[in-house]
């Protein structure tokens, strides 16, 4: 897959460097996959939650982070949407 919105992340791994390393490794793996849909992201990422509009929420870093992403099946792009602490995602209003 390709991602797309890559500088959320890099911004946000320059404030929370406990996010670096996990992070790197979703980005690694993520690039690797091509997702036809949902159950090939489930079958690699247990603890994923899907949403409404193609949204993907993942755990990352033992749940210490949220990241949203939006995914284009047939397009093979991961549009990153937002990433953040756990608390700031439960402040977060998404459906």
């Amino acid at each position: 897959m390709r991602v797309a919105g890559r500088e959320k992340l890099e911004k946000f791994m320059r404030k929370h460097a406990a996010a670096k390393t996990p992070l790197r490794v979703w980005l690694s793996l993520v690039e690797r996959e091509l997702w036809q849909g949902p159950q090939d992201i489930k079958n690699l990422y247990r603890s994923v939650d899907f949403l409404s509009a193609n949204r993907v929420v993942f755990n990352i870093g033992g749940n210490n982070f949220r990241l949203v992403v939006v995914v284009r099946y047939t397009a093979s792009v991961v549009w990153i949407d937002r990433i953040g602490t756990h608390s700031e995602y439960d402040k977060w209003k998404l459906e």
